[in-house]
């Protein structure tokens, strides 16, 4: 294979550097943690494309010479640690809160992300040529960071400040929302979240919302359409499901405590959920299944002529399609010896790991489809994963009988495996778009986008001890809602008990909603009803679905008023700074906590809530102001200055 030295031949020459890569595998371990401790929390993650490259642009403008492809290196590096706590906190916390794992074991975290990182990456190579330069989609993070790193370069050429008040956004934004969780999780000056419930001629309602600017910041970065969907999903739940089963019931019901509510929630509601996420993710399979063979086709002929020995630019390069083979076939060894152990029976490793490989380069290619149709933070992964586990757990069921004991872990780790490939494949797809506007070398951003797996990897169980020491993965302060769900859907398989009335009636929500959607389709509606975005809702606490909502109106509000694209930029900068700093700070807190021992570590200075309203309140005028129409406020200031 050779390589024309054309067009873009001096960014390849700054594109693959030591400061780069060192700066890359940093952000890749903050964005790990961070994006772990806000999955477990909010039940969701968003890309850290962008902030990684608004830091690159402030960091790297410190050095004589940087590029724009080296930026987008360093947020490929990046997201890939990003990506790897998606896939694992939306599954492997299910293996402790099971049984199966007393608490955390890092290593064995290491080896499944790692087999899912590699399995993601290698597949999506095959993939790239199918879905940037055939089927052409949008890939909104992708074009958004390029647009930032494309900008941001050019006004520091030209001796502007486009990366340095970038990463003041983010450092502001940040600060606010990291004092917000010291002072709530470390000091405890006020309860959250706020919440409470009451009970109308037997029919209960509840309701909260948590005083967290990082929620805020998701439904700002998510959009009013996705926040609006998963608020109605908790709608659905607390406004309608939990009212007409314990007034036609009347179990749980004293009084109207909020505690009964959560109990009819967690043990019957949220079923609803997985039918519909479940009737989510096959819809998407069926959907998809027919581009996706003829992009995977296309692809095929692509690489057909690369191997002829044609000349090829640089920006066409992918890793070598040999050594994409080799790697997956080395892949075999590790992931059958991690089923091996799991399930001591050697004929039924073997089938699981040959159904691991059909069903990850499929789930893969849908994973990377859908990103590149609505964006990595907006990717319904969860569907596929929870109709994976429960596929997964039926075929195990068969082979293994009732009585197994492993048999639920065991599906549990095949939905970490394609959830982890599945994540890796959405954000590798965005940052190859990235890379083909900046005029990147594929294979170089392939490359790294393996070591910020293997350092995403090698931190992400470290950061679940400490989270599940000091919070415990699974209470309210760290709900992990998807974890708790792939949990509740592999024993139930096991032991016989899954609520199928509850799965069957959200299946059914869930048909309602495909129509529905259909119809705004055909309406040539703006705003979809996709049933994944609604499903997430119904399966996440309701108080975690308000503050998401309030993101999402001032992301909507602050675009009527007439912001530019600029603006936006600075709003989306600013919310990831909200989102990135609480994480952080939560983080943080427990580390003390863990390094002692001590749950009473931090103080309790507790105050009135209201403190806490107010701030609030403060941190949601603040972000409006930011993404607002900025023409008003600049007149107010040259009439002051």
């Amino acid at each position: 294979m050779q390589s024309k030295n054309g067009k873009g031949t001096n960014a390849a020459s700054i594109e693959l550097t030591v400061k780069a890569v060192v700066l890359g595998i940093i952000l890749s371990v903050i964005m790990t943690a961070a994006n772990a401790y806000l999955g477990l929390r909010a039940g969701m993650t968003v890309s850290a494309a962008i902030p990684a490259a608004v830091v690159s642009l402030g960091v790297l403008s410190l050095f004589r010479r940087s590029s724009t492809s080296e930026h987008n290196l360093v947020q490929t590096t990046a997201s890939a640690g990003q990506a790897v706590a998606a896939g694992i906190i939306f599954t492997a916390p299910a293996l402790v809160l099971m049984g199966y794992w007393k608490n955390f074991n890092a290593m064995e975290i290491a080896k499944i992300a790692t087999i899912g990182s590699v399995f993601g990456v290698l597949f999506t190579v095959t993939l790239r040529r199918a879905f940037i330069l055939e089927a052409k989609l949008k890939f909104p993070e992708g074009i958004a960071v390029a647009e930032v790193i494309r900008v941001g370069h050019e006004a520091r050429q030209k001796g502007g400040i486009k990366g340095n008040e970038g990463v003041k956004l983010i450092g502001s934004g940040g600060l606010f929302s990291a004092m917000m969780n010291l002072c709530s999780a470390g000091f405890q000056m006020w309860p959250d979240p706020i919440r409470g419930a009451v009970s109308v001629k037997g029919a209960l309602f509840g309701a909260g919302a948590n005083l967290s600017p990082l929620l805020v910041g998701v439904g700002y970065i998510v959009g009013r359409n996705g926040s609006i969907l998963i608020f109605l999903g908790g709608a659905i739940s607390w406004f309608v499901a939990i009212p007409l089963y314990s007034f036609l019931t009347g179990h749980y019901v004293s009084g109207g405590n909020i505690a009964d509510a959560t109990a009819i929630w967690n043990t019957k509601i949220r079923y609803l959920g997985v039918g519909a996420m479940i009737v989510g993710g096959l819809f998407s399979i069926i959907k998809l299944f027919k581009p996706i063979i003829n992009g995977i086709r296309a692809s095929v002929q692509s690489l057909k002529k690369v191997r002829s020995g044609e000349l090829v630019d640089r920006t066409e390069l992918d890793i070598p399609v040999v050594w994409v083979g080799v790697g997956l076939a080395l892949c075999f060894i590790p992931l059958l010896l991690l089923y091996l152990d799991v399930l001591k029976s050697l004929r039924v490793a073997v089938i699981m790991s040959a159904v691991l490989f059909i069903f990850g380069f499929f789930f893969t290619a849908v994973a990377g489809y859908m990103a590149g149709m609505v964006g990595s933070s907006n990717n319904p992964i969860s569907g596929v994963t929870i109709s994976t586990v429960l596929l997964s757990s039926l075929l195990l069921l068969a082979l293994m009988g009732s009585g197994s004991v492993s048999g639920a872990a065991s599906a549990i780790i095949v939905g970490a495996v394609i959830c982890t490939a599945g994540a890796i494949a959405g954000e590798i797809l965005q940052d190859l778009k990235a890379g083909q506007i900046l005029g990147a070398t594929p294979w170089k951003l392939q490359v790294m986008e393996l070591v910020g797996a293997v350092v995403g990897a090698l931190v992400i169980g470290y950061t679940l001890t400490i989270l599940h020491t000091a919070y415990r993965i699974g209470s309210p302060a760290l709900p992990a809602p998807q974890a708790t769900l792939m949990r509740a859907v592999a024993e139930g398989v096991f032991r016989g008990n899954l609520p199928w009335n509850f799965v069957i009636a959200g299946g059914i929500i869930g048909v309602i909603i495909l129509i529905a959607d259909k119809i705004q389709e055909v309406r040539k509606s703006s705003f979809r009803v996709p049933v994944l975005a609604v499903a997430v809702g119904i399966y996440l606490p309701f108080w975690l679905s308000l503050p998401i909502l309030i993101g999402g109106l001032i992301a909507h509000f602050a675009k009527k008023s007439g912001a530019t694209q600029e603006d936006e930029h600075r709003g989306l900068i600013f919310a990831s700074g909200y989102v990135t700093g609480e994480s952080i700070m939560g983080i943080l807190v427990a580390v003390p906590i863990f390094a002692s021992g001590r749950s009473n570590w931090w103080p309790s200075l507790a105050v009135s809530p209201w403190l806490g309203v107010a701030l609030f309140a403060g941190g949601i005028i603040w972000l409006y102001l930011v993404a607002g129409k900025r023409k008003t406020i600049k007149k107010v200031e040259e009439m002051n200055g």
